[in-house]
């Protein structure tokens, strides 16, 4: 199943591409589940973050390794796809683009994934819709609205 999830922001891609760290990522995680930063290399291909979910009954670790990275004109994209996934994903492969918009760029959250059998996907779909959703309005403080001055 597939999520797309766009966000725009006022800051080119180029400087939203320097935000793109380990702080970043933690300010993007949910409230639910907790998360525990296990790992993290950075953005670029070969590189590897590995989290810890807390969901209250079991603690999941999740894998996740860069498996592209590309910069042009145009704007900067990365994808980290699953090596080891928590018990409710079978596949997991996520595209973060930031493409310059109208003066400053819209980030993309473009999500591919799949549940294991005994999960229908369309069951899962609403909770990571609103996992990514949270990241808007971050998204937004920390590289503007587009608009503001």
């Amino acid at each position: 199943m597939r999520l797309t999830i766009r966000t725009p922001v006022a800051q080119p891609p180029a400087q939203v591409w320097q935000g793109f760290n380990q702080d970043l990522f933690m300010a993007l995680a949910p409230p639910f589940p907790p998360v525990k930063l296990r790992r993290f290399d950075g953005s670029l291909t070969g590189d590897e973050v590995h989290i810890e979910l807390n969901l209250l009954f079991t603690k999941q670790l999740w894998v996740s390794v860069i498996t592209e990275h590309h910069q042009s004109a145009q704007g900067i994209y990365f994808v980290d796809e699953g090596a080891k996934l928590p018990f409710f994903l079978r596949q997991w492969r996520h595209r973060h683009s930031i493409m310059a918009y109208n003066g400053g760029s819209i980030i993309e959250d473009d999500i591919t994934f799949a549940a294991p059998a005994w999960l229908p996907d369309w069951l899962l779909y609403p909770t990571l819709w609103l996992q990514f959703a949270y990241r808007r309005p971050v998204y937004q403080r920390l590289f503007g609205k587009p608009g503001a001055v």
